[in-house]
């Protein structure tokens, strides 16, 4: 075996990188090359950690050297560079805090969070573009295409780890703001009805209230009153698909421009607003960091395409 190809690359796996185990490894190293040929280059040795051949089960150990061979990424990897170039320097500019355990970024509505289903460009391929030597970054949670503000990314396995366990324990609070239909009753704060998630033959996903779904809930609060409609914080308790577009639509308040779940006559009414995208915008994160401990609070300001509408509203509908 020719150790000298200059191909070959040898990475020195840190305290927070041991435990995985080494197919797993490669395949978060490896963006872009099939599960197929990352077993394939295991199995035939070309994969070396201590300069041993090792099986796709094995657990790796802090200080174990790990070869890897040069192996050739799909297309899809490469996008982001040849074809969001644009796209990538909005992320740069999008980023609200970095430590070396974790970054926030106010994300831009209409990229989604990951490259795939026809897409070739998303925010962790942006960021792995931004960064060629960073050695982890992985969301923490999602939004959806179409929504925008905070989002919170791991760069580091044990804050990974950290902040889904905040997420399991309900320990991370995130709010939303909202421009829905109508009057939104003040008295009315929380939505508690289950959500069942369905698959079209499209691809696409819809979720439906039905009694057969998973419990989800979520509260709300009037932030402005218009006479057209209402911008409200909404704050989900529960993380299910589409949770606060469903549960505003089963309240009777649409959220303006949604087009799975709104109100076609409603979005015309706000037409003279400009607007054309999801009102729906993830304002506000806080979460304990997983290295201090200490509670941050990250907030994501409203793009100027959402403070041009709440201004068109306050000027001619108030």
């Amino acid at each position: 075996m020719n150790e000298n190809n200059p191909g070959v690359h040898f990475i020195t796996i840190s305290a927070d990188e041991a435990g995985q185990r080494i197919d797993n490894f490669l395949r978060m190293h490896l963006k872009g090359v099939p599960k197929s040929m990352i077993y394939r280059i295991v199995r035939k040795g070309e994969v070396r950690v201590n300069k041993k051949r090792v099986k796709p089960e094995y657990k790796l150990q802090n200080d174990d050297e790990v070869r890897i061979p040069p192996v050739r990424r799909s297309d899809e990897e490469h996008a982001p560079l040849s074809t969001g170039l644009d796209k990538v320097a909005a992320l740069n500019e999008a980023v609200l805090y970095e430590d070396d355990h974790l970054l926030t970024l106010n994300k831009p509505a209409g990229t989604a969070v990951h490259g795939g289903s026809g897409l070739s460009f998303g925010v962790i391929e942006g960021l792995r573009a931004l960064r060629p030597d960073a050695r982890f970054l992985e969301l923490v949670h999602r939004l959806d295409r179409n929504t925008s503000g905070v989002l919170l990314v791991a760069k580091k396995r044990s804050a990974l780890r950290a902040l889904h366990e905040q997420l399991r324990a309900k320990g991370m609070q995130k709010d939303y703001l909202a421009l829905v239909r109508g009057q939104w009753q003040s008295h009315v704060k929380t939505i508690a009805a289950p959500l069942l998630k369905n698959i079209l033959a499209s691809g696409g996903r819809i979720v439906r209230v039905n009694g057969e779904g998973k419990p989800s809930e979520t509260r709300f609060k009037v932030e402005e009153w218009f006479t057209l409609a209402t911008l409200v914080r909404a704050s989900p308790v529960t993380g299910r698909t589409h949770q606060i577009r469903v549960h505003a639509q089963h309240a009777g308040h649409p959220i303006a421009f949604d087009d799975r779940y709104g109100d076609g006559t409603f979005d015309q009414q706000l037409k003279g607003c400009g607007l054309s995208r999801l009102f729906l915008h993830a304002a506000t994160l806080r979460f304990d960091h997983p290295g201090s401990g200490k509670t941050l609070r990250m907030d994501a300001p409203l793009d100027a395409s959402l403070r041009q509408c709440l201004l068109y509203l306050r000027d001619n509908h108030k």
